[in-house]
């Protein structure tokens, strides 16, 4: 769900904040979009709603990232006894005007796959961030 959606408190606004800020820190380039899902019939059958997703475009294409933009979809588990939203993945996918180019997922190996993957560098800055978004969430 777009994150500027899911941003309903405080505390939930300043953690989807910080998580945008991580990103650039390590990307400073990029521009966050906080609804990159488009508000139509057939993409809201498609939206997860236990998932704040940001997107972050960059000025042209990276050749080291191997895209123009990143998507960030953050997927949440709802505790019952704690009433909490806890982060359980994070998956990452980079897209360029021929669709998507790669994916990388926290729950499956933290691997990279696709068409062509981004440099080893910027794979471990993604990771990096991956990790960080983890302590805002859940630390």
């Amino acid at each position: 769900m777009n994150a500027a959606e899911q941003a309903i408190g405080l505390e939930l606004a300043t953690k989807i904040a910080a998580v945008v800020n991580l990103f650039k820190a390590q990307f400073p380039d990029a521009r966050a979009d906080l609804k990159p899902w488009a508000n139509d019939p057939d993409t809201r059958d498609l939206v997860d709603p236990d998932s704040i997703d940001i997107g972050f475009h960059f000025p042209g294409w990276s050749r080291r990232l191997q895209s123009r933009s990143v998507l960030v979809q953050i997927r949440f588990y709802q505790d019952p006894v704690a009433e909490t939203k806890r982060a359980i993945g994070i998956e990452a996918a980079g897209f360029t005007h021929l669709g998507e180019q790669w994916r990388m997922s926290t729950i499956e190996n933290w691997q990279f796959v696709g068409k062509v993957e981004p440099i080893e560098e910027m794979k471990e800055q993604i990771r990096e961030f991956c990790r960080q978004s983890f302590e805002v969430f859940n630390g």
